[in-house]
């Protein structure tokens, strides 16, 4: 049986619930975002496996960090594992459609399929869903809400200040 802590962080984003599983992020959760597991799955609370993941995310809400290196443990099929190994690969402070994003995993017909995929993304902000756009540059679907999404874009974008609580 799989070990599973987690811990509770502030952010500019509200708190976010940081899960690991044997001691590996597996998940981080925004305060009501949608797909967020029961509360039951966390895990005990115990910081000690958080602090380089509480370090590059303090680094990251001060603009002082623009990607993570995480070991991680994500879990889901496949596919969805290609999209967010893909999500990864989109540079801070860029975007790209879902589109884009089905073509570089070699299926250009594929767009809906990622983003599903990109909707249950479970480690948000350190693997960037929120870099994903619609085709017409619209914002569409964010686990975190689409206000969340476009202060996220803001930051990196620079139309925010780092560290500025939205």
């Amino acid at each position: 049986m799989p070990t599973v802590q987690h811990t509770v962080v502030d952010s500019p984003y509200d708190a976010l619930t940081l899960v690991a599983v044997d001691g590996v992020l597996s998940r981080l959760h925004m305060t009501g975002q949608r797909h967020r597991p029961a509360e039951e799955t966390f895990g005990e609370p115990d910081p000690r496996p958080f602090g380089e993941a509480i370090r590059q995310l303090d680094a990251y809400f001060a603009g002082e960090l623009t990607e993570f290196e995480l070991p991680l443990k994500l879990i889901g099929t496949p596919f969805q594992l290609r999209v967010w190994e893909q999500l990864t690969l989109i540079p801070y402070g860029e975007t790209r459609t879902y589109g884009e994003l089905a073509e570089a995993l070699g299926s250009p017909g594929a767009a809906r399929a990622v983003g599903l995929a990109n909707g249950k993304n479970p480690v948000g902000i350190v693997v960037p869903c929120h870099r994903v756009i619609g085709s017409g540059g619209s914002l569409t679907g964010y686990g975190g809400g689409l206000d969340r999404k476009q202060r996220l874009l803001d930051f990196e974008s620079g139309a925010a200040e780092p560290g500025a609580l939205f």
